[in-house]
């Protein structure tokens, strides 16, 4: 029974770093919206799925080293096909195809050298990161559509960014320690006039401004929760994460 119940674990845990991978190249595929030949191509894809399972490796409490030897596990198949591929024995499809399917077992083989630490990790951390960081996981989910359909909303729009920490704030009556509602009035002036400027520039130039200004507001929110000021946790980890993904698709459309 011990035996079957470390299996399992351990099949669990090959099944969760393929979903990392599969999650790391949705999300981090829109940062790379072109990229030339399929040999980049195939190292870019190697790299989003490195970025995912490292990701989950981490919450995991995988040590730096073994995360490091996983992610060897991702380029290798692929370097070893960019040869052949280079000297036109193989095709762009074969290259890409290929690298994938090898992976597969590339990474199976270096979990049984380890078997120990993939049958038998802990979970209480990705446990407790799932529950602890869900306005995260609930931002990131309601902005998906950014990474695939960029938006550049009008510069008036931030305007809703202080305006909600001044309304939230006066409902809670945090406005009323020391200090705080001089700091909201300061951000909402300073706003103020990073959307008149916005609106006295070439578009070209607003851009960059108004990706910024919601960027700017995401290091606010994060500031606000790590000294718990204000608004509720929960809403200034949701914030931070919107403001950002917001303020980057910003300016990778710019």
């Amino acid at each position: 029974m011990m035996m079957l119940t470390v299996n399992r674990r351990f099949a669990r845990h090959y099944v969760e770093m393929l979903a990392a991978m599969v999650a790391g190249m949705l999300l981090f595929g829109p940062l790379w919206p072109s990229v030339p030949g399929p040999d980049v191509q195939a190292l870019v894809m190697a790299t989003n799925m490195t970025l995912g399972m490292g990701i989950w490796m981490r919450i995991r409490d995988h040590s730096w080293r073994a995360i490091a030897e996983m992610g060897a596990a991702m380029y290798v198949p692929f370097l070893l096909l960019l040869g052949p591929f280079w000297l036109g024995l193989l095709s762009a499809d074969v290259l890409m195809i290929g690298g994938h399917v090898l992976m597969l077992p590339f990474m199976l083989g270096l979990m049984l050298l380890r078997r120990d630490e993939y049958s038998h990790h802990r979970n209480h951390v990705a446990k407790g990161f799932w529950q602890e960081r869900w306005p995260t996981w609930l931002a990131l989910l309601a902005t998906i559509d950014n990474w695939v359909r960029p938006m550049y909303p009008p510069a008036v729009v931030m305007m809703i960014l202080p305006t909600a920490y001044l309304v939230i704030g006066a409902f809670r009556k945090r406005l009323r320690e020391p200090g705080v509602l001089s700091l909201q009035l300061g951000q909402f002036a300073a706003y103020l006039v990073l959307v008149g400027l916005a609106l006295s520039v070439p578009e070209e130039v607003a851009k960059y401004l108004i990706g910024a200004g919601w960027l700017a507001h995401g290091i606010w929110d994060y500031f606000h929760h790590r000294y718990d000021k204000v608004v509720p946790r929960a809403f200034s980890e949701w914030c931070g994460v919107v403001d950002v993904v917001i303020g980057i698709t910003i300016i990778l459309l710019a």
